[in-house]
């Protein structure tokens, strides 16, 4: 709807229905017919004007000096040449209802209807010296969020992104003892702890992989694997029948992979995908650890329904390059789009002082989404169970920011992944 200036003389477009004609405000439309003059509006005359003088009355009547003067016709008097002078049209009277009332802005669909008018309030802290102040004052004054306690909050956000539908995360690397299992246990837990749906962690490596012996322990994880869930798959109906096939580490179910040598090798892509299509009626996110050839069998179906990459390394000259070497060789082979929006992992157990980080992270920031450093941790470096709460603050905070950071993908738009493949889940949301 177009808006029009109220002024003087001006009807605006929305006052043209009489039905609407309780919202002008000013001189009332003309009816064609003479109304009663309104005496309120006329001022009151304070006091009689000053009688003209002869002079100021010869000023009045003499011409004025560019004003022509029409001559009167022959055989007529002055009376009739007064009468043939145009006398000037005065000029309207400003309407004082109109100056005491400006123009009303047009209403739109858009219009901002009073929706940001509640101040925003601080967060209260929980933790240090603010969280003391806050709870000490009753709450009466706030020194708000430390830098630290902003940055976990936003962290969390981007942890519960929500997801549409199954989402497959792959955690890959082709040199082995790089970190990679221990990448896929932190990012499992760190995501089964602070989201509010389901996630599962697999160990699709062929030879013999460790998952399991990292989140619930070697004689645990040997117990029931993979392999068993291949043999009865048939018969898994309900996610009650597929938790007796799983492991719990927190909040995180796990598969673990066959630890017999025969049994692992035999782990081929149709295999990952018969359990993948199960695994994504039941859970949101899954995570898997995968071999350490890509050209293998089992790996080669995991990146073709992977729908976000991580990629480890560390920030030596022979971690660094494997790490380059596995994205140039997927976006060489049909994964360039997955390679562009990979997280990459750089595991500092080993770095030297020797080498240049900064042209190892530059590397990998111009060609991937993100860079995470994951520091050396003395609890990570035991090979024992995995454990959120034991981990060195800064530790923690790198598995919260590498969450994040993939979480953080989960809204991209995905034309390859599970959706694409028609995987779909059967858990409401």
């Amino acid at each position: 709807m177009s808006s029009t200036n109220h002024t003087s003389g001006t009807t605006p477009s929305w006052l043209a229905d009489q039905g609407s004609s309780a919202w002008a405000v000013g001189r009332p439309r003309s009816s064609g017919r003479p109304s009663s003059p309104d005496w309120s509006s006329v001022p009151e005359p304070t006091e009689p004007p000053p009688a003209p003088t002869d002079g100021d009355q010869a000023a009045e009547d003499a011409p004025a000096k560019d004003q022509p003067v029409t001559a009167a016709p022959a055989g007529e008097g002055p009376a009739k040449a007064a009468e043939a002078t145009p006398a000037p049209t005065p000029a309207p009277a400003p309407d004082p209802a109109e100056a005491s009332h400006p123009a009303k802005p047009a209403w739109h669909d858009g219009d901002n209807l009073l929706t940001n008018v509640v101040r925003t309030r601080k967060s209260p802290p929980r933790e240090g010296w603010r969280a003391f102040v806050y709870r000490a004052s009753g709450g009466r004054w706030n020194p708000g969020l430390s830098q630290g306690e902003a940055r976990l909050r936003e962290q969390m956000q981007k942890i519960r992104t929500p997801l549409p539908g199954p989402h497959s995360v792959v955690v890959a690397s082709i040199k082995g003892g790089i970190g990679k299992t221990t990448v896929s246990a932190l990012l499992g837990l760190a995501l089964a702890e602070h989201r509010g749906d389901r996630v599962i962690a697999i160990d699709a490596n062929p030879d013999a992989g460790t998952l399991g012996d990292r989140l619930v322990g070697e004689e645990a994880a040997s117990k029931i694997t993979m392999r068993d869930l291949l043999n009865n798959i048939d018969q898994v109906r309900s996610s009650t029948q597929l938790a007796g096939y799983t492991h719990l580490a927190g909040r995180l179910q796990v598969l673990t992979s066959e630890q017999e040598p025969e049994l692992s090798e035999m782990f081929s892509a149709t295999d990952y995908e018969t359990v993948l299509r199960l695994l994504a009626r039941f859970y949101e996110a899954i995570v898997t650890d995968s071999g350490t050839g890509v050209v293998h069998s089992a790996m080669q179906g995991s990146l073709i329904h992977a729908d976000s990459l991580v990629i480890v390394g560390a920030p030596t000259q022979d971690g660094a390059s494997r790490a380059s070497r596995t994205l140039q060789w997927l976006a060489m082979h049909g994964y360039p789009e997955l390679v562009r929006e990979a997280v990459v992992v750089l595991s500092y157990d080993r770095h030297s002082p020797y080498v240049d980080e900064s042209v190892i992270h530059e590397h990998f920031r111009s060609r991937c989404r993100a860079v995470i450093e994951l520091p050396s941790d003395r609890h990570l470096a035991t090979g024992g169970l995995i454990e959120l709460d034991a981990l060195s603050p800064a530790t923690r905070d790198a598995t919260l920011e590498l969450a994040a950071t993939v979480a953080d993908g989960f809204h991209s738009p995905r034309t390859r992944g599970l959706a694409a493949h028609g995987f779909r889940s059967e858990t409401p949301r």
